[in-house]
């Protein structure tokens, strides 16, 4: 097992220097790293906030600057910054050194790749390499090409785009021609295979043909700015054309999953603390050139939970941004609900009629179109209350529609206190008795509540095909638990100097052996080491024996360990193993015990009686097991095959309660 990881690690490290990778971490801050993409709050000396591997609504992820490490509690991942970027944006390790270089203004120095190492590329890579080439070569064909220029060119010209802004966004435009981009591609010895699975080249039979001929292209990114997918605008009015075509679903591309323009908006949403939500490309892009950077858009596709949770990772306020097409806006309202039930605060907006976000942004300087969004954005429950009590005029059934309508969106918000102020608002709003509505929100949370049961009961019927076996509690692996806490009390405490109690074994004036109390300083490390080699004790577990060996090795090379230095130089696996055991002790911050007048024990309050405690546990553990396999021994006749095994039995029996006697000493 460990001779793989380590020959992935070299391989990794064969493609960029060594003097670059360690630069890179020199440099990196993982609190910095993480929250590009998460947003977090201080706690303590480390920062919190929601987990982004998982869907949750209290934070469980934490962030460690001073030992530069990260731990999501929900889902057990954990590492230093390198380890984030694999596990949230599926880089490789030579991509999320690349990223973080690029990021931190380093310059790379990289060996030339082999074609075997270009071969042993995973798909996924391979996806993201031949999106990355199309990028490029569509906007290559926008600026240097006559019929780029004087079509694709012209249409975002018109659209009122400037140059720096097609380059941020990286637009470009396929060529009007059957195979262009196909051609190229292959010649530049990108597999036909991957060109059809991004969607960029469709086979038939024996012929490849461009998927996005003759339409200007939106590259989609992720939050981390990689190219997933395209959007391309066709330019003619050919009915048996879909105006607007995306890039099929794929490895990379999953549209339920992506918003256009998170990218360049990440940054300003989390500093912003509110994230607008438009419907197309140009509303983005127009929007983003007029100052107004945290928008992004669903792509022309209905609102979905992964979309949204995307946003809640930056921050817990939306505000939608409507045309003025009042027909379109009712149906535009659904999107409302999943916001709501996700725990996310709204706001509405709507430009005046026949103006959308494109064309307001347009014709309105920075500051007319950020008074106008402060001044017309509504709260969901005002907006929806008068967009709908237009439509009831005086009709009585209508407006008792409007009203359950506007309770049942108030039954999606998971906050109580909310709800309660929504229900008052509305009640005041509708000119209706908060008791009504109160008990119209029970009925309807009641009825869910049902419902919730009854699909259980059904699917436990259906799963029940065979009676459930007995649930096994699993055992405690105790040796497991005793050699990851000495790993644990080297990391944090290796260095530190305390004073520990010995017994000094004497013969007393009757002749009988006495243990006499002794206090004796030393380093953790020290007395760790001391007595785990006297009493030549070694790990069971491979993982941690390789990292004692490790920690031990680098406290009497340099007399100190610097954790943030140590993590970064362990290989994916091991690095995984030391956050946990570092992180674990963070864990009580995240539920604010103090708050409850709940003061959790600072465990520096008593590291020499932890030490001793968990090197006495550890041996009596094994005194123990030894007893245990020495009493399984052969027999024969009723008596051991070796007559020597009844005494060691009662020599170990006798160190065992020795150990025991010790062991309440220290506690």
């Amino acid at each position: 097992m460990f001779k793989i990881v380590f020959l992935r690690f070299r391989t990794h490290f064969s493609l960029i220097s060594k003097i670059t990778i360690d630069q890179v971490f020199d440099t990196a801050r993982v609190e910095e790293v993480v929250g590009d993409f998460v947003q977090l709050k201080k706690s303590g000396s480390n920062y919190k906030g929601l987990s982004p591997f998982t869907n949750e609504k209290t934070p469980s992820f934490m962030v460690s600057p001073v030992k530069q490490i990260w731990k999501d509690f929900s889902s057990g991942k954990g590492g230093n910054v390198v380890a984030f970027l694999m596990e949230h944006e599926h880089f490789t390790y030579p991509e999320a050194i690349k990223y973080l270089a690029k990021k931190y203004g380093i310059e790379i120095e990289e060996t030339q790749q082999t074609d075997e190492e270009k071969d042993e590329a995973n798909e996924r890579e391979s996806l993201y390499l031949i999106n990355e080439f199309a990028r490029d070569f569509f906007n290559e064909s926008l600026t240097d090409t006559d019929s780029g220029k004087a079509i694709g060119l012209t249409y975002f010209k018109e659209r009122g785009f400037t140059s720096e802004t097609i380059q941020k966004f990286q637009l470009g435009y396929a060529l009007d021609a059957w195979d262009a981009f196909t051609s190229e591609a292959l010649k530049k010895g990108y597999q036909l295979s991957y060109l059809e699975k991004t969607g960029l080249t469709i086979v038939k039979g024996d012929k490849q043909f461009d998927r996005f001929k003759g339409r200007v292209i939106f590259p989609i990114h992720s939050l981390s700015g990689r190219v997933l997918g395209f959007g391309g605008r066709i330019l003619t009015n050919d009915k048996k054309s879909a105006k607007y075509l995306n890039s099929p679903e794929s490895e990379v591309y999953h549209k339920s999953k992506v918003l256009y323009g998170i990218y360049f908006a990440k940054q300003t949403i989390a500093k912003e603390d509110n994230c607008y939500l438009v419907e197309g490309y140009t509303d983005v892009i127009q929007m983003h050139q007029s100052g107004i950077e945290n928008v992004v858009s669903s792509s022309g596709t209905a609102l979905t939970p992964e979309q949204i949770r995307l946003i809640h990772r930056l921050t817990k306020n939306v505000t939608l941004l409507f045309d003025g097409d009042a027909a379109g806006l009712r149906a535009s309202l659904r999107g409302v609900d999943l916001i709501l039930e996700q725990g996310l605060n709204v706001r509405i907006c709507t430009f005046p009629e026949g103006e959308d976000p494109d064309s307001f942004a347009r014709s309105h300087s920075l500051e007319e179109l950020t008074v106008y969004l402060e001044e017309n954005a509504w709260d969901f429950i005002n907006f929806k209350a008068s967009l709908l009590a237009k439509e009831t005029k005086n009709d009585p059934i209508k407006k008792a529609e409007t009203i359950r309508d506007m309770v049942t969106s108030i039954s999606k918000i998971p906050d109580h206190i909310k709800q309660e102020v929504y229900l008052k608002e509305c009640a005041r709003i509708m000119d209706i008795s908060e008791e009504v509505l109160f008990s119209t929100l029970a009925q309807m949370l009641q009825k869910e509540q049902r419902d919730a049961s009854k699909r259980k009961a059904q699917d436990a019927v259906s799963m029940q095909v065979v009676p459930p076996e007995r649930e096994v509690l699993e055992k405690v692996d105790f040796l497991f638990e005793l050699e990851q806490k000495i790993i644990e009390l080297l990391l944090l405490y290796g260095d530190m100097e305390e004073a520990f109690e010995e017994l000094v074994m004497e013969t007393s004036d009757s002749g009988k052996i006495v243990f006499k109390p002794e206090w004796v300083k030393a380093k953790v490390f020290e007395k760790i080491y001391l007595d785990l080699q006297e009493d030549e004790i070694e790990f069971t577990n491979e993982a941690f024996q390789k990292l004692y060996f490790d920690i031990i090795n680098k406290y009497h090379q340099e007399g100190s360990l610097k954790l943030d230095h140590f993590v970064q130089e362990l290989p994916a696996a091991f690095s995984e193993i030391v956050t946990h055991i570092l992180m674990d002790e963070e864990k009580h911050q995240l539920h604010h015990w103090d708050r409850r007048e709940i003061y959790v024990k600072d465990k520096k309050q008593g590291i020499s009686q932890m030490v001793s405690e968990t090197i006495l546990n550890l041996r009596r553990h094994l005194v123990n097991l030894k007893i245990k396999n020495l009493a399984e021994s052969p027999v024969e006749n009723g008596a051991y095959v070796d007559r020597n095994i009844p005494e060691e039995v009662q020599d170990y029996n006798k160190l065992r309660d020795i150990l025991a006697n010790r062991l309440r000493r220290v506690v």
